[in-house]
């Protein structure tokens, strides 16, 4: 379907509870001669926390690259709500309901929580993100229902209302990743990729995020699926569902928290000894 010379996909079916929201198929990619991912497949099923660990160096930023369409894999196919979307670019990826937060916190400090939360409903206005502010008539109750959304939902759920109006330069680390997290809720994602979320938190702010992404996952207001790259393995643990483990690029194990916990090869080449529950960063 056409519009605006835009390309607009629409899904084949409507995906329910259980359902397959993405699949990676058989994906290689390299860098130059160096194979960064391997015959990597992954299913990630509608509703639930699917995470993926490895050590540093894994692939694991690499296959969440591939996945938004920040890098396109010499080979395999990756499925979207059904739908084949590697030669998708991420803002089309986007429209089609995937929302992602990044290692390094990426928000635009010079502008206050309220205005970079906004910015993450740039593919449900029809206007323009701050025409609101400058016209009246459509514009103008556009804007305000996106407003009163972000406000009364998005800021609310977050706990950040005594911060709304502040730079968020000026913010604690941990409170920017709460509002990067905000801007991707506000793009009202079916898939929300979360990659590394927790890097450089404190314990009482990983427990606050990891109490957001549960919520995020479960509350019914929300009910977003998630694909979680995390170091963290109490709360990876906690609150996954799946577990894929990779190695140089290769899966090592997808099964479940139990199974994946008391895999030998996840040990040795993740953990290097018999706890799992040892290691943490």
């Amino acid at each position: 379907m056409f519009k605006g010379g835009l390309i607009i996909l629409v899904a084949k079916h409507r995906i329910k509870e259980g359902d397959i929201l993405l699949e990676l198929e058989d994906i290689y990619m390299y860098f130059g001669k160096v194979c960064a991912l391997a015959d990597i497949s992954l299913k990630v099923r509608k509703g639930e926390i699917h995470s993926v660990i490895g050590p540093n160096g894994a692939g694991k930023t690499v296959m969440m690259n591939i996945i938004n369409g920040l890098y396109h894999p010499q080979k395999g196919n990756i499925y979207y709500k059904g739908q084949k979307v590697n030669k998708l670019k991420p803002y089309q990826r986007a429209k089609l309901g995937l929302a992602r937060t990044f290692q390094k916190v990426e928000v635009f400090g010079g502008m206050t929580v309220l205005d970079n939360i906004r910015l993450g409903r740039h593919i449900h206005l029809k206007s323009g993100i701050f025409s609101g502010s400058a016209y009246i008539g459509k514009a103008a109750r556009e804007e305000i229902e996106h407003r009163t959304f972000i406000e009364e939902e998005i800021i609310d759920f977050l706990e950040i209302e005594h911060i709304r109006h502040k730079a968020v330069g000026m913010l604690p680390y941990g409170l920017q990743k709460r509002v990067e997290l905000g801007r991707a809720l506000a793009l009202e994602p079916e898939l929300l990729i979360l990659d590394e979320p927790l890097a450089g938190l404190n314990l009482e702010e990983v427990e606050d995020l990891a109490r957001f992404i549960m919520d995020i996952n479960k509350e019914e207001r929300w009910r977003v699926t998630c694909l979680l790259v995390e170091h963290d393995m109490g709360v990876v643990m906690d609150l996954s569902d799946h577990v894929l483990a990779i190695n140089f690029g290769n899966i090592i194990v997808d099964g479940t928290p139990e199974e994946v916990q008391n895999n030998s090869e996840v040990i040795r080449a993740y953990l290097g000894d018999e706890d799992l529950y040892a290691t943490r960063g």
